[in-house]
């Protein structure tokens, strides 16, 4: 790639810090965005420290001209930017019937519109350049459609629909500009203690969870990738297969243990902080408390990370998945449709 310099939103704590650290490491300059300034200036320092060169901006990804005045600012300090990546994102857990409408419009301004916002932005100076690559966000297979989660999962479905178009347009044009979507599972994040929460119970990931690195190296790598699509977990590619030939199975599962998979028994605190509307205080990181359940991959092989299977791969993991649910591998003593 001709210019070396990433965009990452989100970049003060969890995916978006561990994504800019995997970006410095690759040998890109690192522009980091997000609204927490006090941790934007720590994940620079933390970078420099390494001989990456740096620039932070606060700023509020659903701010449209804000962020599009961040990317000219990267542009300015920096350089021609060659690949951006939404991470901000934010949501509220609970039923649908107890969402309030303003915390659904405020989540998909986040992490819908701030990835529209963000794809836009850097898709207006790519143009300028005929190349570039755009990274977005999307739920892996085992997160999708889960109870609780209908804020997240209409904003991160909407970010598929929208990239999808954006690719045809791209193809339309010509442009040497690819879009990326990077389909995640859970991860060990500080997101858990900072979400809005209307359920009473402290919130977990479904697992298996992964440690933050384990998407760093995959968003990166997206920079290289010459597909559409990236899909961390081999897990999720199996429920992705089952899915497709037997979807009741999974909508089943859903329905019995998604409750279970995200919360813990013991009650949230009640002055928890959220993150919705303003940025949560504290010096956090990549990472949040469950990294004794975690799984760490120091190289990525293909059961973490890669395009989709074959077809063939596909049929026979859905085949050995239903036996598995089937035979009660995975914990169904019972099993109804």
């Amino acid at each position: 790639m001709a210019h070396r310099i990433a965009v990452v939103t989100g970049a003060g704590a969890g995916i978006g810090r561990a994504t800019a650290r995997a970006l410095g490491r690759a040998g890109f300059d690192v522009a980091l965005l997000g609204r927490n300034e006090e941790r934007l200036a720590a994940a620079a320092e933390e970078l420099e420290q390494s001989g990456v060169r740096t620039v932070h901006v606060a700023v509020d990804v659903a701010d449209e001209a804000a962020l599009d005045a961040a990317a000219e600012q990267v542009e300015e300090e920096l350089g021609p930017i060659s690949i951006w990546v939404n991470c901000a994102g934010a949501t509220v857990v609970g039923p649908v019937v107890e969402l309030d409408g303003a915390d659904i419009r405020r989540a998909t301004e986040v992490t819908y519109l701030g990835s529209v916002y963000g794809s836009t932005a850097a898709l207006r100076r790519m143009r300028r350049r005929g190349q570039g690559v755009i990274v977005n966000l999307a739920l892996g297979p085992r997160l999708r459609g889960l109870p609780l989660q209908a804020a997240e999962n209409g904003a991160r479905s909407a970010v598929v629909g929208f990239c999808e178009s954006l690719r045809a347009e791209i193809a339309h044009d010509g442009d040497r500009i690819r879009v990326v979507l990077v389909h995640l599972p859970s991860f060990n994040t500080p997101r858990f203690g900072w979400t809005k929460n209307l359920t009473g119970k402290r919130l977990r990931p479904p697992a298996p969870i992964f440690e933050p690195e384990v998407a760093g190296e995959a968003i990166c790598r997206a920079a290289f990738h010459s597909g559409e699509d990236m899909w961390v977990g081999l897990r999720g590619q199996i429920t992705r297969a089952i899915d497709a030939l037997a979807p009741r199975i999974v909508a089943s599962r859903r329905a019995r243990r998604g409750y279970a998979a995200q919360l813990e028994k013991a009650p949230a605190s009640d002055d928890a902080p959220a993150n919705l509307d303003y940025s949560v205080a504290g010096a956090l990181s990549a990472y949040g408390p469950f990294d004794i359940e975690t799984k760490k991959a120091t190289a990525l092989t293909p059961a973490f990370l890669g395009a989709p299977l074959p077809l063939g791969a596909r049929l026979g993991l859905a085949t050995l998945g239903v036996v598995s649910v089937l035979a009660g591998v995975w914990g169904w003593r019972k099993f109804k449709v």
